[in-house]
């Protein structure tokens, strides 16, 4: 089927696309114009800009934690009561789903789940698999397990701990590797409560600074496209930049990317020891080519956190509201749901004024992504009104008149005039993520391009723009119109599939018989699990 989108402006910074123009797919493919062919379907984008479909490169959106989260929460489930027409986390939506539907709906068409854990895959790739519209990848959670810090005690050699990553991103079907606070986890275990980036694990005596930089080089040298997922130590603390600036040092000239800098970007000056140090890690950023970041902008109003950051969340549980919460302490990832409020009191209003500082200070939009570290900073249903306080510097001014004007007088946010480009947007949003990810099929409108599309009607309303896209094209098909999904199809899960060696796949299986009295079997599973038509997507690593 040939369709034309027809008229509308297109921004699209890959291919140096910007102003009107059409746009022509044949079935799934993004192509060149036909000359001798006329469309089967004309769609009409005049009025509207057009872009590839939006990635979001970390969203926590299924696994363990979420689920816990629904347990924990079930007034804010749909499914526990006849739902009040506002509730706390209305705006979320809550299931699979409706995750699937909420996305589309702002033209979203990519997401990672950031945080799995290999020995819980099969689960989340089930969740995952319910999410409909939607593409979805995971990153493995690695630097906690007994494997990989039995490793690195014992100075196994570089080769070996790139097999054992190999075959937890290919088991597990991972499109790349995250790490929590390495270390720290293992260390929880022994009653440590604090674990910073030189502390060293009880028994395996391997800091988290080791663990890092082990981790680094294995990806690198496996070619997986996405550098390491680094979630850092003392997150949400006054005094969190020292140790991300520590963490920035360390990447010597490989690729790192650190995710949610703002809940490391927590000075410790001022009354109340608390003010922001966004400048201090923007400058770092800008001044350190190889790290990217994403940001987990902190928006007002109920959310809950979910995090495998078990010390983290044992010591943020005094602040639950609703004074409920869930920690536990896994076989290699722990972990916390912690309920929060985010209120316009003087914290809240320098912690949304710390988001916005990175986002309009870090000068290179390539290496600043666009989140909210969903649920944790706020949930992905408030993206649009983020978009509107980056593009408009007036909705800043007009969103700071009602916060607290003492947290404000400790952040440069006042003062920044830059606004966000349509271009700057598309970047943060859809190229640059596909270009993080390894995925050159997606994040812009080229020849040979998947067809997913975003086409958002222009106005003066920034957010109301992003919020109902006019309509939305996934793998070539309208999936939404005037804002409503129209059509219900599945995505894929995206994996990579790198080779261990046949060595390192014995000695595991010696290993989990060994440890757990299970053949290696009972932790792996066969595609044919997922029950839908071709449920993955394969992704190659880099040559």
């Amino acid at each position: 089927m040939l369709t034309r989108i027809a008229g509308g402006d297109i921004v699209d910074p890959v291919n140096g696309r910007s102003g009107k123009g059409d746009l022509w797919i044949e079935d799934e493919t993004i192509v060149t114009a036909p000359a001798d062919r006329a469309p089967d379907l004309t769609l009409d984008a005049s009025g509207c800009v057009v872009m590839a479909g939006a990635i979001d490169i970390h969203s926590h959106i299924g696994g363990g934690n979420v689920n816990t989260a629904r347990l924990l929460l079930p007034e804010f489930h749909k499914a526990h009561a006849p739902r009040p027409a506002a509730t706390p986390l209305a705006r979320l939506g809550w299931t699979t789903h409706e995750t699937g539907r909420l996305y589309a709906q702002m033209g979203f068409t990519t997401v990672v789940e950031p945080a799995m854990s290999p020995a819980a895959a099969l689960h989340t790739h089930l969740e995952l698999a319910d999410i409909p519209i939607i593409d979805k990848a995971t990153l493995a959670i690695l630097g906690n397990d007994d494997f990989l810090l039995s490793m690195i005690r014992d100075k196994a050699s570089a080769g070996m701990v790139e097999d054992y990553v190999a075959w937890i991103v290919a088991s597990s079907r991972a499109l790349g590797v995250k790490v929590i606070n390495a270390g720290a986890a293992a260390s929880f275990k022994e009653n440590v409560r604090s674990f910073s980036f030189d502390d060293e694990v009880p028994f395996y005596g391997a800091s988290s600074r080791r663990i890092v930089k082990t981790l680094q080089a294995a990806v690198s040298a496996l070619g997986i496209p996405h550098p390491l997922h680094v979630h850092c130590n003392n997150l949400g603390i006054p005094g969190a930049p020292d140790t991300a600036a520590e963490t920035m040092a360390a990447a010597e000239g490989l690729p790192l990317h650190l995710a949610h800098l703002q809940f490391y970007s927590y000075g410790a000056e001022g009354k109340r020891g608390f003010s922001s140090a966004g400048a201090r890690m923007a400058e770092l950023v800008n001044s350190t080519p190889e790290i990217t970041i994403d940001v987990g902008q902190v928006m007002f109003g109920q959310t809950v956190t979910v995090s495998s950051d078990v010390m983290r969340q044992f010591s943020a549980r005094g602040s639950a509201r609703p004074k409920k919460s869930v920690i536990f302490d896994g076989v290699a990832d722990g972990g916390g749901v912690v309920p929060f409020d985010y209120r316009a009191d003087f914290f809240g209003s320098l912690q949304w004024a710390i988001g916005l500082e990175l986002f309009l200070l870090i000068d290179d939009p390539w290496r600043v992504f666009f989140t909210t570290d969903h649920p944790n900073g706020a949930p992905f249903t408030t993206y649009p009104e983020i978009f509107a306080l980056l593009m408009s510097r007036q909705a800043r001014e007009k969103a700071m008149e009602g916060l607290s004007k003492r947290a404000l007088a400790l952040s440069t946010l006042p003062g920044l005039t830059r606004e966000y480009t349509l271009d700057d947007i598309a970047i943060m949003t859809r190229a640059a993520p596909a270009k993080l990810l390894g995925l050159k099929d997606r994040g812009h409108l080229g020849a040979g391009a998947l067809a997913d599309v975003a086409v958002y009607r222009k106005g003066d309303d920034i957010a109301a723009m992003f919020r109902r896209a006019a309509f939305v094209l996934k793998n070539g098909e309208r999936v939404v119109e005037d804002g409503n999904v129209t059509n219900w199809r599945w995505g894929k899960a995206l994996r990579l599939k790198p080779e261990p060696d046949r060595a390192m796949v014995k000695r595991l299986d010696a290993y989990h018989q060994q440890r757990y009295g299970l053949s290696l079997d009972s932790f792996v599973f066969p595609d044919a699990a997922i029950e839908r038509e071709q449920p993955f997507g394969e992704v190659p690593c880099n040559s």
